[in-house]
Parts: structure tokens; sequence; C-alpha cells
């Protein structure tokens, strides 16, 4: 299993080439944001495991401020340039973070997008202590929406979609000059990726597959106690 600073490093070294394939938010997110209620006129949005930033921009569309956190500091440089290109830097604050261990107070974000990343991190104890962490952060009336792989993607149609745990795998990522780079994923089965929620500091609003995604819409709990961080 690798450790995070390995997947960190993964992402410094194939960084700047990722940011230049990703151009565009996704429609689930530019969805979940479009619906979002944002009652705060200074409104703070977040986006863990930022990249090139697509997605913070989705959010400076309905917030008055971005948080955009990431382990790798070429990606966040990326976004920076994307966010002076196309005018939304003013609103965007970067930060080289880890999402199990965020650097700020309770309570603090209206809107939260935490997609294609959950799945990077090596460990189940991780993995959960980055949906505490969000849980945490997000404000009474908060939202974020979380995203991961899962077993009924297409190119996993070898294994089984209904399982209770996904599985570890790395997929290659071809860099220019012909080289690859292997990404460390966790691939989640529907099953367990509701589990992880549930037992989390999160309250699933809703969820649904799409495009071979599992995605949730969740809130922070206001029953929870001490085993969800609080």
């Amino acid at each position: 299993m690798p450790r995070r600073v390995d997947v960190r490093h993964t992402y410094e070294r194939i960084g700047p080439h990722f940011a230049r394939t990703r151009a565009y938010a996704w429609p689930e997110v530019e969805s979940f944001v479009a619906d979002a209620s944002v009652d705060s006129p200074e409104a703070v949005g977040l986006d863990l495991g930022c990249g090139n930033c697509r997605h913070a921009e989705t959010l400076a569309t309905r917030v008055d401020r971005v948080v955009g956190l990431d382990a790798s500091r070429s990606l966040l440089e990326a976004g920076r340039t994307r966010a002076g290109d196309r005018d939304f830097g003013d609103a965007l604050t970067l930060c080289q973070g880890d999402v199990s261990t965020l650097p700020f107070r309770a309570d603090a974000v209206d809107l939260a997008v935490y997609v294609a990343t959950l799945h990077h991190l090596p460990s189940r104890d991780d993995r959960r202590a980055s949906l505490d962490e969000l849980a945490r952060v997000l404000a009474p009336t908060g939202r974020g929406l979380v995203s991961a792989w899962s077993t009924a993607h297409d190119r996993f149609e070898d294994h089984d979609a209904t399982a209770a745990e996904g599985f570890d795998t790395t997929v290659e990522w071809t860099l220019p000059d012909g080289e690859t780079v292997d990404r460390f994923y966790h691939i989640y089965a529907p099953a367990e990726f509701e589990a992880d929620l549930e037992a989390s500091g999160l309250e699933i609003v809703e969820w649904e597959l799409s495009s071979g995604n599992c995605y949730a819409t969740v809130s922070g709990r206001t029953d929870v106690g001490a085993e969800a961080g609080r």
C-alpha cells in the first residue's frame, strides 16, 4: 500500500500535464452547485482535492469566497494560473494540505465539493478521517458533494458491483513523452461508499451512481459525538 506522500509525489510529477487535460467541470458538480441553497451573503466554498480549480471556478459562481485545497503544489500552481486567466482569482484562496486533517475551523464552509480525490487515499482510516473532517468544517446549513470511482464503472466489469467491499488498484497515466506513471485508486463498491459515509460525521441527503462514480450530497450531522471527531 502506498503512503499518502507517495500519492502526492505522483501528482507533483504528472500535475502540469494532468491539469491541461482537465478543462471542464463535471456536469454533476455543476448541477449540485446550481441547485444549492446558499443563504449567507459571505458564503464560503471549499474544493477538496481542487487540482487545477475547474470546480473551484464553478463554486465561485455561487459563493463569495472559495478555498481550494490540494496536496500537490504543481496542481495548485495550475489552479492559480487558471484563476488568473478566467478572472476568479480575487475570490480564490489556495492551500496545500491534507484532506484528512483540514486546517480550517469548524462550521466554516457553506458549500463543498470533494470529487475524484477520496479514492486516492491509501487506507480506509484515511478515507473515513477525511469524511469526518468534511463534516467538521461544514456549517449547520452547509452541503457537500462527495464522489469516488466505483466498481459499477465499465472499466471494472470483471468485478462484482454488488459486493460489500471494493478493491485497491493502480491506473496508468501516460505523459507526453510516453512515460507511464501509476496512480493509486481505491475503487469503491457502492455499498462500501454508503457505509463509509454512514460511519462518518456526515448525513447523506441523497446519493446516486452516475458515469461509473458514486455521488452523495451530504450535510454535517448535528447528533454525532466524539466518534465523528466533534
